[in-house]
């Protein structure tokens, strides 16, 4: 029974540690592909590394500025309609995207304000983004809830 007990108390501090949660909130404004891309697997990795070492890290994006090309379904009818490039990687990000979502828990926000500005329609968002009222009071809300903030402008 004190082996048992002993056990138990030696491993609390590991317990207590490795529920550790890291919490980021990035402001996503480029419409660089080649930025966006590596953004999209630099999250991956930079999860699986505090995975590694027992710990959480908790990522939200929130798009606005030049990057709402890369949340829509559909571009055609869009200001972004002649972005081959974009257009070409289109469902290879959406799965990037997807499994960002599903297997790690990222949580992705869009500026409502700038989609009207844009002419883009909320129906045309992947079924994971979230619009909400501005970027601005999207990145408050999560400061305002512990998350660092990180720009990629």
């Amino acid at each position: 029974m004190k082996l048992k007990l002993l056990i138990f108390f030696l491993l609390i501090p590991v317990v207590i540690y490795a529920n550790e949660v890291k919490k980021v909130v990035i402001d996503l404004r480029t419409g660089d592909l080649k930025t966006f891309e590596d953004l999209v697997n630099g999250i991956a990795n930079n999860i699986q590394y505090y995975q590694n070492k027992l710990e959480d890290l908790k990522v939200v994006i929130v798009a606005h500025g030049n990057s709402y090309k890369f949340f829509l379904k559909d571009l055609s009818n869009t200001i972004y309609k002649n972005d081959k490039e974009v257009i070409k990687k289109q469902k290879t990000l959406y799965q990037r995207l997807k499994n960002l979502v599903d297997f790690y828990g990222v949580k992705i926000e869009i500026c409502e304000v700038g989609m009207k500005a844009r002419g883009l329609k909320k129906e045309n968002l992947y079924e994971f983004v979230k619009p909400v009222y501005t970027a601005m009071t999207g990145l408050v809300e999560w400061q305002n809830k512990g998350y660092a903030y990180m720009i990629i402008p």
